[in-house]
């Protein structure tokens, strides 16, 4: 019998030629994959997948001679599939990491939530490098994100956000029949097909990020956009106290420090850096001194103020609200005056007209 496990080979008579029974395989990307006259006729060349997921071509030998000319059309191929920089993305998942290498085993150093539209900046295998609209770049696992051809999601037209701290998305109008086909934090948004919906006001039509169709409680969203004042923007604060502290967090799902205050001025119609020490030395604000505090300030901490560690907003009464993970890792309020704040206080900025 013939064994298997090894390439077979047979004498070819007196011949001094040795031929390989098995077929070459050359990984290749399946989706990139042309069509090819392999076996006499054209068609697509046949691809397994093995375990470590790399599609893998199969060449017989007696086609060995085409090797070079497939690398060459497959290099061709993947080069025009491959995504070029500035493509446009929306993010599907309703917290997406943004990692700092292309690898779940480094750090997160932000997020994008649900429906955030997003442009590549580096494309790698299953990874891409993406910028936000805050100009902030991360590593993103593609998954989590759908090309866009062109038109931003949920960018012009019919559009809503979520207004509660969440929101779940039905494939019915309907709570009871069928499970949430997706729950999506805060400021999440969604393209609106249709406000007249069977069951009354109660119920939006909407065109979820990944272009599949939905149903979302007219109450847990709002199609206003309009910027808010700092009394408004300090009451949308207080309403996240308890949310859970989350390294690189920009959600209600957990903000860290600097991601939550980024939120919060991003309520007033500013895009803030997203960093702590970036919005200290960012361009729009300007210095405030200690004793001429306003509600809607923002506080910096740390050793002193070239090395910022953490950020929070005066909201009067010498008090400020930050997310912090001091005894409670948590959004909470906290007194200035008290320490350790008051001894690492080093910065304070209000946002320019």
């Amino acid at each position: 019998m013939e064994d298997k496990g090894q390439n077979d080979t047979q004498d070819a008579g007196n011949s001094s030629t040795i031929t390989f029974r098995k077929p070459i395989e050359i990984p290749v990307n399946s989706e990139t994959l042309p069509c090819l006259p392999v076996a006499g006729n054209s068609k697509r060349a046949e691809i397994e997948h093995w375990e470590d997921s790399v599609a893998r071509f199969r060449v017989p030998v007696k086609r060995l001679w085409m090797v070079p000319a497939l690398v060459l059309l497959f290099s061709v191929a993947l080069a025009a599939k491959r995504p070029a920089p500035g493509t446009l993305y929306v993010v599907v998942k309703p917290v997406a990491n943004m990692y700092r290498d292309a690898s779940t085993n480094t750090d997160v150093v932000s997020q994008a939530i649900y429906g955030n539209n997003v442009t590549l900046v580096e494309f790698k295998k299953h990874w891409v490098k993406i910028k936000t609209a805050d100009s902030y770049a991360g590593w993103m696992q593609i998954g989590d994100l759908r090309k866009l051809a062109g038109q931003a999601y949920a960018a012009q037209g019919a559009a809503v956000r979520v207004a509660e701290l969440s929101a779940n998305v039905y494939r019915e109008p309907d709570v009871t029949a069928h499970a949430p086909v997706v729950t999506i934090p805060w400021e999440s948004r969604l393209e609106v097909i249709s406000e007249k919906v069977a069951d009354g006001d109660r119920w939006l039509k909407v065109r979820l990020a990944d272009g599949s169709e939905g149903y979302v409680q007219r109450g847990d969203v709002s199609s206003d956009f309009a910027p808010l004042s700092i009394e408004q923007m300090i009451g949308v604060a207080r309403r996240f106290l308890g949310v859970t502290y989350t390294w690189g967090g920009t959600s209600s799902s957990g903000f860290d420090c600097s991601g939550f205050t980024q939120m919060l001025e991003r309520q007033r119609g500013v895009v803030m850096p997203r960093d702590a020490d970036l919005q200290a030395e960012w361009s729009g604000v300007s210095e405030v001194q200690r004793t001429d505090l306003l509600a809607g300030d923002l506080l910096f901490f740390g050793k002193d103020a070239k090395h910022i560690t953490h950020t929070g907003m005066y909201i009067g009464n010498g008090e400020f609200i930050h997310d912090s993970t001091h005894e409670h890792p948590m959004v909470q309020i906290s007194k200035l005056d008290d320490k350790p704040w008051t001894e690492i206080l080093v910065a304070a900025r209000r946002i320019k007209p």
